[in-house]
């Protein structure tokens, strides 16, 4: 009957980890069966292994979840929050399956781990801390210049500019930057799905 709890538990925690937090802020459909699949797939592998007498069948399998869960498909690129959304759907997964003295100690472990994904996902925490890939069309070296520049386009606080690309030829810049707006252009929508990629022209 516990077992039954514990699995009953797990549906519903991966439901509100998928449907409730990642679908409603991110809308990726295609990600939404993959969280599923990761999820139950993990569950029923690893509650096989847990009723397997055989210990080094155990330990095999953990040890194969541990590199599974290393990889980042590359179907189509994943950016960092969906990769932290991967490894809850994983984790879940996992607790839904491990034996346990007491049932509570995994819903409770399932339930931290919806509640640290629901904060740390909120889209007003840090809000105003943004990351681009500008490319600027000149080809500016001196770093200084570089972060005045991108300021007074940006109308924000630069914190780090990091040069991927100087051409001198085609004369451009390709600069990673991590910028703080003000408090009145961060009211703006933010675009929470992946960094924005444009070309700035003069």
């Amino acid at each position: 009957m516990s077992e039954l709890a514990l699995l009953g538990a797990e549906i519903v925690a991966v439901s509100l980890l998928v449907l409730g937090l990642y679908f409603p802020r991110h809308r990726r459909r295609d990600l939404v069966v993959a969280y599923f699949g990761v999820n139950i797939g993990v569950l029923a592998v690893a509650d096989a292994l847990r009723t397997s007498t055989t210990a080094t069948g155990l330990g095999l399998g953990f040890a194969l979840f541990g590199v599974l869960s290393i990889i980042r498909l590359r179907s189509t690129e994943l950016d960092q929050h969906e990769v932290a959304y991967f490894f809850s759907a994983l984790a879940l997964g996992l607790l839904g399956a491990l034996d346990t003295a007491s049932i509570w100690r995994n819903i409770a472990l399932m339930g931290l781990i919806l509640l640290v994904m629901g904060i740390a996902d909120n889209r007003r925490l840090f809000s105003r801390y943004r990351q681009q890939i500008v490319v600027l069309d000149s080809a500016v070296t001196d770093q200084a210049e570089l972060v005045s520049r991108l300021e007074e386009l940006l109308g924000a606080k630069v914190h780090s500019a990091r040069s991927q690309r100087v051409d001198l030829i085609n004369d451009s810049t390709v600069v990673d930057v991590r910028y703080a707006m003000s408090s009145r252009r961060s009211a703006a929508p933010v675009n929470p799905v992946s960094p924005a990629a444009y070309a700035v022209h003069r």
